[in-house]
């Protein structure tokens, strides 16, 4: 794992008699992505490493690379196959997890399937609604391409309640509940010399979006509103520049990372959430520790992180972002204190014990 990527967490150290285990995870989203899935394995992996673990991660740096249609940022494997076969083999795993369902995430599945090899995964993403809002594929042919690569495995992970059960009803099996954590430390309320100073002055109430700036985060639902304010938006992608040039009042400020990022949520007055397809939205979260009220539509991921004490959610997303502002900041910050990632960590650990032991 990358030096810069390296959390500041730690789980409990393997205890007596429970021996480590050699845990390969397959992941087709690795640095340098800057998104919820990434953050959420780096955490993860640096605590399972430092409780005894070992971690060998197979992800788009160990392969040749195209550029992801629609999305250069995002590294696409060439034909992995026959590699990620024998990475697997190489590695020894005594527990293999696989992450996405991108061309290392498929190489991964189809070995495992033909060696019998038993696996978890994750659905980090809603991947039939995210090709469905680019190209005319319908989700029913997409939801069946998801069943039969999650079904395969012994388990599969998701952030929420309210996921699992939509996924449930739509025919996945061994679904199972995967918590998500925040770092306290870094995302945190800050004093005015502590903020990101080219947000300090603008015109207030600042209202914030952070994430990927595509079609599939809905973003135009947040910019196209008649707010008081200052609207900003941090984050890239692919939609960055028509919307520059649609939106010239807007504040776009480019991705930000670690500090830089905490300095931005910490300047802001209230949060905004309008996607509809995550599976959880992380930056809920890291808005929530830095105190800041959110606002999003009342989808999957909204209706399991936030409160009324600390959101608002609405079809109507003006509304639910003047509502916001009425929210305590310190009922934000002390929501966002009771997400540590120790949790996370041990649900997926015990997901992995389990599956070495069939």
């Amino acid at each position: 794992m990358p030096d810069s990527l390296a959390p500041a967490f730690n789980l409990p150290e393997t205890a007596a008699g429970e021996s480590p285990l050699r845990i390969t995870l397959v992941t087709d989203a690795w640095a340098p992505q800057v998104n919820g899935v990434v953050r959420t394995w780096t955490t993860i992996i640096g605590m399972l490493e430092g409780a005894g673990h070992t971690v060998t991660v197979i992800a788009p740096d160990r392969f040749r690379t195209l550029p992801c249609p629609g999305y250069p940022e995002i590294p696409l494997a060439w034909y992995p196959l026959h590699k990620v076969a024998g990475m697997i083999r190489e590695s020894r795993p005594d527990a293999i997890h696989i992450a996405t369902e991108g061309p290392i995430g498929l190489a991964a599945r189809i070995h495992c399937g033909r060696k019998g090899l038993p696996f978890t995964t994750s659905y980090h993403t809603k991947f039939p609604e995210y090709l469905h809002a680019r190209l005319p594929v319908p989700l029913a042919w997409s939801y069946a391409g998801m069943r039969w690569f999650h079904n395969g495995g012994k388990g599969m992970l998701v952030a929420t309640e309210t996921l699992r059960r939509d996924l449930d009803s739509r025919g996945f099996r061994h679904v199972r509940r995967w918590t998500r954590g925040v770092d306290t430390d870094l995302f945190r309320p800050r004093d005015y010399d502590q903020q990101a100073p080219a947000l300090r002055d603008l015109p207030r109430p600042i209202i914030l979006s952070v994430g990927r700036v595509a079609v599939e985060k809905n973003i135009d639902a947040f910019l196209d509103l008649d707010l008081p304010g200052t609207k900003v938006v941090v984050g890239d992608g692919p939609l960055l520049s028509e919307l520059k040039r649609r939106h010239p009042d807007v504040v776009f400020v480019g991705a930000k990372h670690g500090e830089e990022l905490a300095r931005h949520y910490a300047a802001a007055d209230v949060f905004v959430f309008p996607s509809r397809t995550d599976t959880f939205g992380l930056v809920m979260l890291e808005a929530l520790a830095s105190g800041l009220p959110v606002a999003a539509y009342p989808v999957t991921g909204p209706l399991d992180v936030l409160t009324p004490a600390v959101g608002c959610m609405d079809e109507d997303l003006r509304t639910a972002i003047l509502a916001a502002l009425d929210i305590p900041r310190e009922a934000c910050r002390a929501y966002a204190l009771e997400n540590g990632w120790d949790a996370c960590a041990r649900q997926l650990l015990d997901s992995l014990v389990t599956v070495s032991a069939s």
